[in-house]
């Protein structure tokens, strides 16, 4: 049985920047061993959020446990407890990869044989051990986010937040800093994960958090928040012969959200409870329309995410 043990636990913050409210009595819960994910548009909170729960930003009104007990600015004791791995590589430049990790990791440890102990570790866990004299300049991005990443989790944190950790880099790098991620959970740890890249997500974290205005808009699994939506099938059809006729029949059959010829490719968003592939199909068979390729699938999380925070764009 998963464990249940709270990590995270913060209640109804509120935080203003003169008249905007960055945070409406936000709430969060995570337990141990979750990778959770923060979602949300540009704007909706979520870097105010993190920052607010490491103490790094005040607020008006509202509470942060982590482990069980108050956070607060001067709670080292619980600060030591944490790894941040920022989205920007934030590294020294005129050391080299193995004095990086053990600057960072001397942060938290003291004890010269223990940090050495533990850098090694780290590098290994990224897999930087043919590297680890190269200075910065000398990585390539993905291998400079991995160094990023090292010297984040070096101190072995319980509870590790990754901003945007795969921005830009090529897609093996993607894969070992997901799976990395994955083996620090399996191996104890609680990660808070932020990205807006939604199959990643999807496929990397055991919950998630939409998050819009500074508020909540959903929790759960990915499963769960695509259930909760309107949202059904989408259905993609080529056909023989597209003309306007087929779009408005299309259009008017009961489950049909939306629909849009692209060039000979028939789009539909279905509703859900239909049979909608069979009702589609059947329209343009009385029709005598015909058709090639067909394509089902249910909707994305991406899908989600925009039904939840609207389409327009955010600066």
């Amino acid at each position: 049985m998963a464990d249940q043990t709270v990590v995270v636990d913060v209640k109804d913050l509120v935080k203003r920047y003169k008249e905007v409210v960055a945070l409406d009595h936000f709430g969060l819960q995570i337990t141990k061993g979750e990778i959770f994910g923060l979602l949300g548009p540009n704007g909706s909170g979520k870097t105010t959020a993190i920052n607010c729960i490491l103490q790094l930003l005040t607020y008006s009104k509202g509470s942060v446990a982590l482990f069980g007990q108050s956070m607060g600015p001067t709670r080292y004791d619980l600060k030591r407890r944490i790894g941040i791995v920022p989205q920007q590589v934030a590294v020294l430049p005129e050391l080299n990869v193995r004095e990086n990790i053990d600057y960072f990791c001397s942060l938290y440890v003291a004890d010269r044989a223990r940090r050495s102990e533990l850098v090694s570790q780290a590098i290994a866990f990224v897999g930087l051990g043919e590297f680890a004299s190269f200075r910065p300049k000398k990585l390539s991005g993905g291998l400079a986010r991995r160094l990023n990443i090292a010297c984040g989790i070096a101190h072995q944190p319980e509870l590790i937040f990754f901003d945007e950790p795969t921005v830009a880099v090529d897609p093996q790098s993607r894969n070992a800093i997901l799976e990395g991620i994955r083996g620090l959970a399996r191996n104890g740890a609680t990660v808070v994960y932020t990205s807006h890249y939604m199959e990643e997500v999807e496929q990397l974290c055991t919950r998630l958090m939409v998050m819009d205005h500074g508020r909540s808009v959903a929790v759960g699994t990915a499963t769960e928040l695509k259930a909760a939506t309107g949202i059904g099938e989408r259905v993609a059809v080529e056909l023989d012969a597209p003309d306007s006729d087929v779009l408005a029949t299309i259009r008017r059959l009961p489950h049909t959200q939306h629909a849009v010829l692209e060039g000979s490719m028939l789009r539909v968003d279905c509703a859900r409870g239909g049979q909608n592939l069979g009702e589609i199909l059947d329209a343009l068979n009385s029709l005598s329309v015909g058709y090639g390729r067909v394509y089902s699938e249910p909707p994305t999380l991406n899908d989600v995410f925009l039904e939840l925070t609207g389409a327009e764009l955010r600066d």
